[in-house]
């Protein structure tokens, strides 16, 4: 499950700055952009928040671990 999550992640972070390039060299045009931007930024944002709270968990069990 968190790899699956944080190759979602990655995937809209992907799409969330690739299409400025391709847009740039015309090789996709702006409603194209502006599209996959849109999805990109909605699977980054709905991904990222969890991999982060997962994360943070494991560090404070990691931390309890030391005390």
């Amino acid at each position: 499950m968190k790899l699956v999550l944080k190759s979602l992640s990655r995937i809209g972070l992907l799409l969330t700055a690739a299409p400025c390039f391709l847009h740039l060299f015309d090789a996709l045009s702006l409603p194209q952009t502006k599209l996959l931007m849109i999805i990109g930024m909605i699977l980054w944002f709905v991904t990222a928040p969890i991999i982060q709270k997962e994360s943070y968990a494991f560090a404070q069990h990691e931390d309890q671990d030391n005390i």
